[in-house]
């Protein structure tokens, strides 16, 4: 689908950044804007202290690649931005410039749906250092909200195991925006539905929905609430039971139901959204199952994540089916992934790539500079490493060494020509033009499931996960720790310290 134009109605070119403008244009102004590099977005820590993250947000970057372009209104708007003394704040040749720019970058990502880790590239940019820079803001605004609230999701949906979680935050989520973003990657992640008719409509995402406490509160007596329902959608009924009491709510749901029942229909469910959903999911389970509607599945909600849900089935509380809102779509005990988007290499005027490094006093943040692939390795069908390498870098099928990037002493050795390999990083635009067929979602959500079998159960965990091996092939880790040294001069004997 088009979300660009669908949403929008045109270009978001202006969706970045005020520096991002100003760079591009010193850039053109020294003569550097047409210089090539590569720009990773990657990030460092993956979200809820967990143990995985699943990526998402590629098909929206897709449409807006596909729609970047600079519109006269834009660079009208830009055109009146003043500097202190009144002149204008970037030169109309440089307007001129961006007017007639055409996206022309590749780019290389991992799909949506695919379980990723820490300082692997999610996207690689290459390009001219205008094009890149400009880029940086809207990809990682796209990737860093959709990549957290699907591993939100997925995360959730783990601690259902297997029922069904329903996605209905969107009075809760942050505008209309993230609305619709979290729907879709709370699909990605695993949810069966959501509430959110829009993103039904427009991401082809399955809705759902009963009613709401005011159906009831309208009516005389909830047992007439209940049966004015059922006549209205004798085919799904699902009843709210705790507007007054639960209890007596799920003795007239059973009135009701059997009414339906006369008819030919069949009550579906209950719902029950406060109280304590252990003790009242038991109790509502028994007075149903005696009452003869053993099938009649009970939905719970209320403030609902993953801890809860645990805790809820460590109890053995007979809840069938998950509505889970605010806790989800706002990706409430963590509000951002914190993905970055670092320059790697850049071409010289002879033509060679020159890795780039970026230094920090927090080693997590010293980037890895080049040019890179991503290769992950498998054995009867289970993820067993990921190992970034140099694009050019011949790799020994007789046994290679993956080093941690944060910490040199995590090592593992790997002999490829035993297992199964998948490359992560596909190209999704080469020279502009798109060349990648994007998955439907429904497909996407597929590889999100099988994706995540595929992982020990041990790295899924909600609390202290075990760590998943990924790392640099050694030439690149050798490459990195010289270039980290030089920066720092100790190959002249200096050290800052």
């Amino acid at each position: 689908m088009k979300i660009t134009k669908d949403l929008y109605q045109g270009s978001l070119t202006l969706l970045t950044d005020f520096y991002q403008l100003t760079m591009a244009y010193a850039y053109w102004k020294s003569g550097k804007g047409e210089q090539e590099a590569v720009f990773n977005l990657f990030f460092r820590k993956h979200p809820f202290q967990g143990g995985f993250t699943l990526a998402a947000g590629l098909d929206f970057v897709i449409d807006y690649l596909e729609n970047f372009k600079f519109k006269k209104e834009d660079l009208s708007y830009l055109g009146k931005m003043k500097v202190k003394d009144g002149s204008a704040l970037f030169e109309q040749d440089f307007l001129d410039y961006l007017e007639n720019l055409k996206f022309s970058c590749d780019i290389d990502a991992i799909e949506e749906g695919t379980v990723v880790f820490p300082n692997t590239p999610l996207i690689r940019v290459k390009g001219t250092l205008i094009q890149c820079q400009l880029l940086e803001t809207p990809l990682l605004n796209i990737i860093n909200f959709q990549t957290l609230i699907a591993t939100k999701a997925a995360r959730v949906n783990l601690a259902a195991k297997g029922e069904p979680v329903l996605e209905f935050g969107l009075r809760r989520a942050q505008g209309i925006d993230g609305a619709l973003a979290a729907s879709r990657a709370s699909y990605i992640g695993g949810c069966s539905s959501t509430s959110n008719v829009m993103a039904g409509k427009l991401f082809d995402i399955p809705v759902s929905g009963t009613h709401a406490h005011s159906w009831i509160m309208s009516f005389e007596t909830e047992l007439e609430a209940f049966e004015a329902y059922a006549d209205a959608f004798p085919d799904q009924c699902v009843f709210l039971v705790d507007t007054y009491d639960t209890t007596n709510g799920v003795r007239n749901a059973i009135k009701v139901g059997r009414i339906l029942r006369e008819k030919g229909k069949e009550m579906l469910g209950i719902r029950i959204d406060s109280g304590d959903l252990a003790y009242f999911s038991n109790k509502a389970r028994k007075m149903l199952d005696e009452a003869g509607f053993p099938d009649a599945k009970i939905v719970a909600s209320n403030d609902l994540d993953e801890h809860i849900i645990s805790s809820l089935k460590t109890q053995d509380a007979s809840i069938d089916v998950w509505g889970v809102g605010t806790k989800l779509v706002t990706a409430f005990d963590q509000p951002a992934l914190g993905a970055v988007y670092k320059l790697s290499a850049i071409k010289t005027e002879s033509g060679d790539w020159e890795p780039k490094i970026k230094l920090s006093q927090q080693s997590l943040k010293i980037n890895i500079p080049g040019a890179h692939r991503v290769r992950r390795y498998f054995t009867k069908g289970k993820a067993i490493a990921d190992m970034i390498y140099l694009e050019d870098q011949e790799i020994n099928e007789r046994g290679i060494v993956i080093i941690d990037p944060t910490d040199a002493t995590r090592r593992k050795r790997i002999m490829p020509a035993f297992y199964q390999e998948e490359e992560l990083l596909i190209s999704i635009f080469k020279a502009g033009k798109k060349i990648y067929k994007s998955p439907d979602i429904k497909q996407i959500r597929t590889r999100a499931q099988s994706q995540l079998e595929a992982f020990d159960p041990s790295h899924k965990r909600l609390v202290n996960p075990h760590l998943y091996p990924v790392g640099l092939e050694e030439n690149l880790h050798h490459l990195r720790m010289s270039l980290v040294l030089k920066a720092k001069n100790f190959e002249n004997g200096e050290n800052e310290s």
